[in-house]
C-alpha cells in the first residue's frame, strides 16, 4: 500500500491575495515616500531617509527570497530521505531472510 505524494501538490494563492499583497506593499511604500517628502528637514537628510527605504525594500525582497529557497531545500531533502526510505524496504525480502 503507498501513501498519495502529497509533495507534488503546490498551493496556489487565489488571485484577490495576490492582488492585496501588491496594492498593500505599493501603498506602504508610496505612503512613506510622501510622508518622508513632507518632512520638515533639509533635502540631504530626506534623501537619507529615502534611500534607507529603498535599502529596507530590497533587503525585504532579499529575505523573503532566502526564506523560500530555505523552505523548498527542506521539502526536496525530505522527499530524498523518502525515496531512499522506500528503496530500502523494497530491497528487503522479509521471506527470503528466514531461511
Amino acid at each position: 500500500m503507498s501513501r498519495p505524494n502529497t509533495a507534488a501538490v503546490q498551493p496556489t494563492h487565489s488571485g484577490a491575495w495576490v492582488i492585496q499583497t501588491w496594492l498593500s506593499f505599493a501603498l506602504a511604500v508610496g505612503v512613506m515616500a510622501i510622508g518622508i517628502y513632507h518632512l520638515p528637514i533639509d533635502g540631504w537628510q530626506k534623501a537619507f531617509l529615502g534611500m534607507g527605504l529603498l535599502f529596507t525594500i530590497g533587503s525585504t525582497f532579499s529575505l523573503s527570497k532566502t526564506v523560500r529557497d530555505q523552505h523548498e531545500q527542506e521539502r526536496l531533502t525530505a522527499r530524498i530521505d523518502e525515496a531512499r526510505v522506500t528503496k530500502l524496504l523494497a530491497e528487503v525480502d522479509p521471506v527470503g531472510s528466514l531461511k
